[in-house]
């Protein structure tokens, strides 16, 4: 299963079915993608993707729109005869409340959206008819602080990122958690791995047991930063905890020394451990 997929599938079981404002909100992100056709009598969503179109399906049968199924070959299609009652849903929405947005966004993903492989590239998109609709997709995104760019090409318009700190915020935006623990492992590994590359002088057997537990301290801490649940630790597990972040290549030894007030090894180790009892513990709320 290809990384979006893993995304689209965590997403689509979200289970807020009953939430008739969310599902509309979600519902009008789909339709704003370039993967829906607009004529005069019939809108039609298609993907090949079966997470998308499952979760299309059941928002149009908790909405009660009424759908026409159809596939052709790989190709998964959602007929929908037009009425006065789907116009309303086809409204863009200047909504305050947050949740309405991350749900357009979350549609909107959905519908035409697609995240490479972190191992490969850090590449996300979203494909649009309409550079309007693009447009205010990126002004959702641009105000809960995440970035995108945008890309007119060949009759198409592209809301892109391919910086993977802003990949991974906007993620977050979806309430996608687990992919977001995923990216970051790739991320963290890869940044890691790339900073050892350029150490001299040093035994690999060190090296290679600084990145396995750097990685997994960095994972906690930015599990914990995800969830917002960061500024609720004591300060001196956040001192410790940015400068992990700080030098992910740092022994224990030499974070202790870079404390304002230095300790040694095994407190160190102390700290980073109480922090791993947090993390583990978020994990099991969710």
């Amino acid at each position: 299963m290809s990384f979006s997929s893993e995304i689209k599938e965590e997403l689509s079981k979200v289970n807020n079915l009953k939430n008739k404002e969310i599902l509309e909100a979600e519902f009008l992100g789909y339709i704003l993608t370039g993967n829906t056709l607009n004529n005069n009598e019939n809108i039609e969503f298609i993907t090949e993707n079966e997470f998308n179109i499952e979760r299309f399906y059941k928002i149009l049968f908790n909405l009660g729109i009424d759908y026409e199924p159809d596939t052709k070959g790989k190709v998964f299609v959602a007929r929908i005869k037009k009425n006065e009652n789907l116009e309303k849903y086809m409204q863009i929405k200047l909504s305050s409340n947050v949740e309405i947005q991350k749900a357009i966004v979350k549609g909107a993903f959905l519908g035409a959206g697609s995240v490479t492989d972190p191992n490969k590239q850090y590449h996300l998109e979203i494909i649009f008819q309409e550079k309007n609709n693009a447009e205010y997709i990126l002004n959702i995104c641009n105000s809960f602080d995440v970035h995108l760019k945008i890309l007119e090409n060949k009759g198409k318009v592209y809301l892109y990122i391919k910086d993977a700190e802003e990949i991974s915020k906007f993620m977050a935006l979806l309430g996608a958690n687990r992919a977001v623990l995923s990216f970051e492992d790739v991320r963290v590994t890869k940044e890691i791995k790339n900073n050892v590359n350029r150490l001299v002088n040093c035994e690999t057997a060190n090296l290679n047991k600084i990145v396995n537990a750097s990685v997994d301290q960095i994972n906690d801490i930015k599990l914990i930063q995800k969830l917002r649940k960061f500024d609720e630790l004591p300060d001196y597990l956040k001192e410790i905890a940015m400068l992990r972040l700080e030098n992910p290549d740092a022994s224990l030894k030499t974070l202790g020394e870079m404390l304002e007030n230095p300790i040694g090894k095994s407190g160190v180790n102390h700290r980073l451990q109480k922090i791993h009892e947090i993390a583990e513990e978020l994990k099991e709320r969710k």
